[in-house]
């Protein structure tokens, strides 16, 4: 109960508040761009502080669409400024994408934004019909199942998943352990939604205080009571983020491994037909190279990075290639070590009854697939495993079989590649505690996906991928980003081995412990950590996601019901 006389209210409102120009006032364009730019700005890799902007970067898009409606226009005119946002975000932050092809960065762009504005046109619709109150209810949970929706269907994007944002900034979220980085979205959309409304309430108190001479004291209770749980809603998650990480320890028996950078680029030395093509025999000389120079004899993994053996690889004969032979015979000359590289490897189905969908068909060869491929060598004498990369890059390496007359390449090997539907963990033979989730390039965005390998057993994720595509832009640096994340949300320690990009270590609390430089070749030794333990996220999955898909669907159903109801009723 407010006991004070309301005239000693009114130093609370501060005089440049009764001239304040409304942002509902401003250009609808200005407000696009600028819920853009907070977002681009909190993203990765600029400073962690700026990670701060998430919380409120959307608050100008609500004003938006608050100011749209208010003014009678068209859901076709709140879906032209929504999409405008969206495309400036996406141009924003993954502009880079073009350094492989310029029609393939316009189109992650263009496509993406586009899929964005099922959320908030939804968003649309249920504050519409079923009021406010449940419309910006629904804002999150609409959201939030469109990014899980994200993780697992043909147009797997989930590069701009709200929670990836805080990957800088990860001292604040070591709370991913039990909530996964969907956690993350829901904090941002928490603290969006509170700001949100405590403005538009010291709006309100402002309104007043034209037509009186002192402002009405319940707006001031509603404000303080807003602005109490919007402090709470930053301030909480960031405390106890902290309280967590100040309390982790590494955990787990330590292992010595090697990560190589042998650093050829994409465009012109890697591949077969560039300008400057290095042999492959050539560029597997300086892979062993930097192997031998670098090795200690405690050392018990080396990570070479991926497609780090090129060519035609048939994994029916692969034992026996002079490759396989040359890399048996350096782990014969040094007991105990065992390696992990990527390869590109092809497998043949006996009929096309037994093909998948992504195999190809030629004569001489009959039904066959192509796969991006980390290959386990345990030791001179015991044979290759295998692991597919199963989250495929839309566009370059997994294509839906309906569209492949349609791919657009983005960059890397186009045309669909097969895949695998359950993970593959690499245990090593010397050392039983050692059991490495081979987690390739793409796929390290992908949080329930990696969790995938430890629920197999994987004690160590070692991360093998080739971000030259990008050149020196924010690209890699933001790959590099995710991965510290899918260390807080596993709790296991991360080798990376990047071709070009940026090669390093990051332990269980997310922090990256050592690296390379971009574009140079390069070796990195670490003593990783080998937890054996479970996280709640691990064990549980995306609740959050799974659950926001649920509400998804009885939201639209109950706003479909409404909306006939009023059809029939008028």
């Amino acid at each position: 109960m407010l006991t004070k006389p309301a005239a000693d209210l009114s130093p609370v409102l501060p005089a440049a508040a009764f001239t304040w120009t409304r942002p509902a006032s401003w250009p609808p364009a200005l407000l696009a761009l600028l819920s853009a730019g907070l977002l681009w700005l909190g993203w990765p890799v600029h400073p962690a502080p700026l990670a701060l902007l998430l919380l409120v970067g959307w608050v100008p898009y609500l004003y938006l669409e608050d100011m749209l409606v208010r003014r009678g226009a068209s859901g076709w005119k709140v879906f032209r400024y929504s999409y405008l946002t969206l495309v400036l975000w996406n141009a924003f932050t993954t502009w880079w994408v073009s350094y492989s092809t310029l029609a393939g960065g316009i189109t992650a762009v263009v496509l993406n934004a586009l899929l964005m504005c099922l959320p908030t046109m939804a968003f649309y619709h249920t504050k519409r019909l079923a009021g406010p109150r449940l419309g910006y209810v629904s804002l999150p949970i609409y959201w939030i199942a469109f990014e899980q929706l994200h993780l697992h269907w043909d147009f797997t994007w989930p590069w701009l998943t709200l929670g990836n944002g805080f990957a800088t900034a990860n001292q604040w979220v070591q709370w991913y352990e039990y909530t996964g980085f969907l956690g993350g979205s829901v904090w941002i959309w928490v603290t969006n939604l509170l700001v949100f409304r405590l403005i538009s309430n010291y709006q309100v108190v402002i309104n007043n205080s034209a037509d009186a001479k002192t402002p009405r004291p319940q707006f001031l209770i509603t404000n303080y009571q807003l602005l109490i749980a919007t402090l709470v809603a930053i301030l909480l998650p960031i405390g106890l983020s902290t309280l967590i990480g100040s309390r982790y320890r590494e955990q787990g028996t330590p292992a010595e491994v090697l990560v190589i950078q042998p650093n050829f680029d994409p465009f012109t030395e890697k591949f077969e037909g560039g300008d400057k093509f290095i042999p492959y025999e050539e560029q597997l000389r300086r892979m062993f190279q930097l192997t031998e120079q670098n090795l200690t004899p405690q050392t018990r993994l080396v990570l070479w990075p991926e497609t780090s053996l090129e060519e035609n690889n048939w994994e029916a004969t692969f034992n026996s290639s002079p490759k396989a032979v040359q890399i048996q015979g350096f782990l014969a000359r040094h007991p105990g070590l065992e390696l992990v590289t990527g390869a590109t490897t092809l497998t043949t189905y006996p009929s096309k009854e037994t093909a998948s969908q992504s195999a190809r068909f030629r004569d001489d060869i009959g039904y066959y697939d192509f796969f991006n491929t980390a290959v386990h060598f345990p030791g001179p004498a015991t044979p290759a495993t295998f692991y597919h990369k199963s989250r495929l890059v839309p566009g370059v390496e997994g294509v839906p079989h309906w569209l492949s007359a349609f791919v657009i390449d983005l960059g890397g090997a186009a045309g669909g590649l097969g895949s695998q539907a359950e993970r593959t963990v690499f245990r090593t033979t010397t050392d039983s505690a050692l059991r490495v989730a081979p987690v390739i390039c793409y796929e390290s965005v992908y949080g329930d996906f990696v969790a995938d390998y430890v629920t197999g057993g994987a004690t160590l994720i070692g991360i093998i991928t080739n971000d030259g595509w990008w050149s020196d832009s924010p690209g890699h640096q933001q790959h590099l980003q995710y991965a510290t994340l899918r260390a807080i949300e596993t709790r296991r320690d991360v080798a990376r081995s990047a071709n070009t990009g940026i090669s390093a270590y990051i332990n269980q609390k997310g922090e990256i412990t050592q690296q390379t430089g971009w574009w140079v070749p390069a070796a990195a030794r670490g003593t990783v950590h080998l937890n054996t333990g479970i996280t709640f996220y691990v064990r549980y999955g995306e609740l959050i996601g799974r659950g926001a898909q649920g509400l998804a669907v009885l939201l639209l159903a109950f706003v479909l019901v409404r909306g006939l109801n009023r059809r029939f009723a008028s």
